[in-house]
């Protein structure tokens, strides 16, 4: 059985293929890429099989249903493709950010399922577009083959109305459905079960913190095997600071600025999403290129650094008081799994909990970044959220 993976985004198509031995239901990925620029000028397609080099081709691509279209070809292409026939697709698994109170997990798509993912594009109107096109598209091209959605915030249905309540008048929930949603569904939930099996726990057992942080960033408790709570809230805004959007705000800020600066909702939302952040204190929003400039005693990327740690700090702390407690506190994504310095810095202010980080074993990206005598563990764990769609396709497809 083989299983295409489809993250579909608003000018990009990240791609990977992956064989499934039924006998075991082991997953082998089998080739992977990303088409750029969908719709823009210079577009181009990166595509590489297991064990080769990767493969850049410039092409016209106005439309997602066209760069998929170069996708299939690519992956029946006679010199580097894997596939011989389409026929051997046995499903489709697409990313949807947003699947709002309507999903409480991974579904096969069929007309209700589409209109309420058109339903839920008001909630996220730069998501859900694009990962409609991508759905559309493959319908299209693969009438016969089914396609799976798999839900960012699906897997935070789970926390109380405590968690995701907002004090607004009763009606902007109940006709509005303004509330808690959370993001990164798929990073939390498998960096969390990996963590558990590093434990030697089951999930239901353990008290959890997961970071996933990369240019976007949230963070999720989980206890009694669920995500009681998590950082990004109605939209993928709010929580700490990211790349370039700003995290959580003193709620009139928005509003102050669009009356005493006469500037538009739109740009004030850009102004928050794609102009904040790092960016907005460092100049750059990669944390790379801050840290490397922070060693180079730039202050504005210092203080980058030391404001982007404190948020992440009060976010752990708090999550540790909401749970009474925790069994460990896991890294994942970009900046989670590759640096050292960061985690060491965002972990110094738990000591109280009995956690120590271990030099050695931390900047050698072990899994277990703590002491062994830490009373509370400290992991990092490179998260894997392209085959978690293909294990949720898998699982609602095989029989």
């Amino acid at each position: 059985m083989k299983i295409l993976v489809l993250n579909s985004g608003s000018s990009s198509i990240k791609f990977k293929l992956y064989e499934v031995r039924q006998e075991n239901d082991y997953f082998s990925a089998l080739c992977e890429g990303q088409a750029d620029r969908i719709g823009i000028s210079g577009a181009t397609i990166v595509y590489q099989s297991t064990g080769s080099d990767k493969d850049r081709q410039f092409m016209d691509l106005p439309t997602h249903k066209m760069a998929i279209d170069e996708i299939l070809k690519l992956l029946l292409d006679d010199g580097k493709g894997v596939l011989k026939s389409l026929d051997e697709l046995s499903g489709v698994g697409h990313r949807v950010v947003h699947g709002g109170e309507d999903f409480t997990g991974s579904v096969v798509v069929d007309r209700k399922v589409i209109k309420a993912i058109e339903r839920n594009s008001m909630l996220a109107p730069l998501h859900n577009p694009p990962n409609l096109m991508g759905i559309k598209a493959m319908q299209s091209l693969l009438p016969d083959v089914p396609q799976v959605a798999v839900f960012d915030t699906a897997i935070h249905q789970g926390m109380p109305k405590k968690a995701y309540m907002y004090a607004l008048p009763r009606i902007q929930y109940t006709n509005y459905k303004i509330r808690k949603y959370g993001f990164h569904g798929t990073s939390h939930g498998y960096v969390a079960q990996k963590a558990a099996e590093e434990l030697g726990r089951p999930l239901e057992e353990v008290k959890l913190i997961t970071c996933h942080l990369g240019n976007g960033g949230s963070i999720a408790a989980f206890q009694g095997g669920i995500s009681i709570d998590t950082s990004m809230g109605f939209t993928p805004l709010d929580g700490i600071m990211m790349g370039t959007r700003s995290g959580s705000l003193d709620p009139y800020i928005p509003l102050h600025i669009i009356e005493s600066q006469e500037l538009t909702p739109a740009q004030v939302s850009t102004m928050m999403n794609k102009q904040g952040g790092l960016l907005a204190i460092a100049g750059k929003s990669d944390m790379r290129d801050i840290v490397e400039s922070a060693k180079e005693g730039d202050k504005d990327c210092l203080i980058a650094i030391e404001m982007f740690c404190y948020r992440i700090q009060k976010f752990i702390g708090s999550y540790v008081a909401a749970m009474n407690g925790v069994d460990a506190i896991v890294f994942t994504a970009g900046v989670g799994e590759n640096n050292p310095g960061l985690r060491k810095k965002i972990l110094e202010n738990f000591t109280f909990l009995g956690l120590n980080v271990d030099d050695a074993r931390n900047n050698a990206n072990e899994t277990l970044v703590s002491t062994e005598d830490s009373q509370v563990a400290a992991l990092k764990i490179h998260t894997n959220e392209e085959l978690v769609i293909a294990l949720d396709t898998y699982s609602l497809i095989k029989d």
